[in-house]
């Protein structure tokens, strides 16, 4: 089991996740996602994207391990986006939105499968304003012991 501190990464992480695709999900392509309503939806996806990046930087090294993926990548990516706001690649952001973070959200629901407390800490957070995509986590719950 992994320590119960990862919570508030992990349940920040995922419900940045379904804000991203919420802020995406209407755009065919990058170069529309990029230019509509003034850059907002994709400016608030970058800016997600680095709350991702920190949060995953905070994560025990230990649950990086069990769990190979490109742990590395996601803060570099947090790094680069946030010192290089000019030089913000929109065809890097739309190919991260529609190719990985799939692959990271469902992972981070099996490390919250394996860490201390998670069934008792998922009712305060789907009880927070600021949690509010997060509901699904409750078809979860059962298959922790």
């Amino acid at each position: 089991m992994y320590s119960e501190k990862n919570l508030v990464y992990i349940f920040t992480i995922l419900e940045v996740i379904e804000k991203i695709f919420e802020y995406t999900d209407k755009f065919k392509d990058y170069e529309e996602f990029y230019f509509a309503n003034s850059q907002l939806n994709f400016n608030g996806t970058v800016n997600l994207l680095i709350a991702i990046g920190e949060d995953v930087k905070k994560i025990d090294e230990n649950i990086k391990n069990d769990f190979l993926f490109e742990w590395k990548n996601i803060a570099k990516m947090r790094d680069k986006i946030s010192h290089n706001y000019r030089g913000i690649d929109p065809y890097m952001v739309w190919d991260i939105v529609q190719n990985h973070l799939v692959k990271v959200k469902i992972i981070l629901i099996k490390v919250l499968q394996n860490t201390e407390n998670f069934k008792s800490s998922l009712d305060d957070v789907l009880d927070s304003i600021y949690y509010q995509h997060l509901h699904y986590l409750k078809e979860y719950i059962k298959d922790v012991s």
